[in-house]
């Protein structure tokens, strides 16, 4: 009942299953696989997509020669195994070129490298096949404020989406660009920090139907906020273009856990809002295994990330299907339609027939709304035990 199949659309990145296992504090544990070693451990476990940045699949230093061996060796790997490249993205972070930010860096220099950097990148996505370009600005803050005009990055950001933008338009790509919001690490506060800020800048660019978000579990709890309320926004306002899950305890560093491993309840809404709402984008896992495993214990922990994502779909489902949790949600929710003429907005009548209503303060105030049976219903199927 729980393997994953083509059209759950679940994917996971190379630098995913592909991290060593190093830390700030310690070195490696585990082996580096090639791209096309990681592309086979992918359809071993049953992932439908692989996702990279430019530089896990071609190195910052490579060669015209070796950066066409390399993808030629890689699309033999998608073609043999069926796995799909749905979603790319840039290495703007890693080079110390990028210590300032990439296209908000002092530096004009540099920020003209990071558009070239990310305009040949763009092409080899869409030579592979990407249809989404995610923009993670790890780089993109401050740690002193004195150092950065606010107004001036934020500028020199739009210019920079704006110019992509513009580029891919004028090549004809089907592409869309999905900006990845974290609070901060590496930087001390990284611009664009959460789900709502994406989207009033995406509000600002020339070409905003071409730019939506990509939220992230992890990025959302490291500032103690709700991850299900910011994918509801970005959904509500047409904007999940993307999503990275994984799992993270609220307010600490990036742990990028195993998905729904040490926030279930809070992995349950995740997973019931895309299912409810009928999400048709990626299921992308931005998760590593711990620094403890070796690459057996890696494929347990892709496995571990899709089999989690599907029990909790199927929870959802029960949790739909229950007929006392329908009847409490019909009991709190109940409309005999009185103020249905609000629905039609502002005017004139409608003002003077509200302001005509006799509201009963006290006894709307004493109505039974009984959360904690709901609640304790959810846990119970959460746990097994209904």
């Amino acid at each position: 009942m729980y393997e994953p199949k083509p059209e759950h659309k679940f994917s996971f990145g190379l630098w995913t299953v592909g991290n060593r296992g190093r830390d700030p504090f310690g070195e490696p544990t585990r082996a580096a696989l090639t791209p096309v070693q990681l592309v086979h451990l992918l359809a071993e476990v049953g992932a439908w997509g692989v996702n990279f940045h430019d530089n896990d699949l071609v190195p910052i230093d490579a060669t015209p020669a070796e950066r066409d061996q390399i993808v030629r060796d890689f699309k033999a790997a998608l073609a043999a195994t069926g796995i799909v490249v749905p979603m790319a993205t840039t290495n703007l972070f890693s080079d110390p070129i990028f210590k300032d930010g990439a296209f908000t860096s002092n530096d004009p220099a540099v920020r003209a490298y990071a558009l070239q950097k990310t305009i040949n990148a763009i092409d080899l996505g869409v030579e592979l096949g990407a249809t989404v370009y995610v923009f993670w600005g790890g780089r993109e803050g401050t740690e002193s404020d004195s150092t950065k005009n606010p107004l001036d990055a934020l500028k020199r950001y739009r210019e920079a989406i704006n110019f992509l933008c513009a580029y891919v338009k004028d090549q004809g790509y089907n592409l869309r660009f999905a900006l990845e919001p974290k609070p901060n690490e590496p930087r001390g506060h990284i611009f664009l920090p959460t789900v709502g800020d994406a989207l009033a800048f995406i509000a600002t660019l020339d070409y905003p139907d071409m730019v939506g978000v990509n939220p992230e579990v992890a990025h959302e709890h490291m500032a103690g906020l709700n991850f299900v309320h910011g994918v509801a926004m970005a959904h509500a306002a047409g904007k999940l273009f993307h999503i990275d899950l994984n799992d993270q305890l609220f307010g600490r560093y990036d742990q990028d856990f195993r998905f729904g491993s040490v926030m279930p309840k809070q992995a349950f809404y995740l997973v019931k809002f895309l299912e409810d709402v009928g999400y048709s984008g990626s299921r992308h896992f931005d998760a590593h295994a711990y620094r403890s495993s070796n690459y057996e214990d890696v494929k347990a922990f892709a496995r571990g990330c899709m089999r989690t994502y599907l029990i909790l779909k199927e929870k959802a489902a029960q949790f739909n299907a229950d007929p006392e949790v329908q009847q409490l949600l019909a009991e709190i929710n109940a409309d005999d339609g009185t103020f249905s003429y609000l629905s039609a907005g502002y005017s004139r009548e409608t003002l003077a027939k509200l302001r005509a209503t006799t509201f009963d303060r006290a006894a709307l105030g004493q109505r039974d709304l009984p959360y904690e049976r709901l609640d304790q219903i959810t846990l119970e199927i959460l746990l097994g035990v209904r």
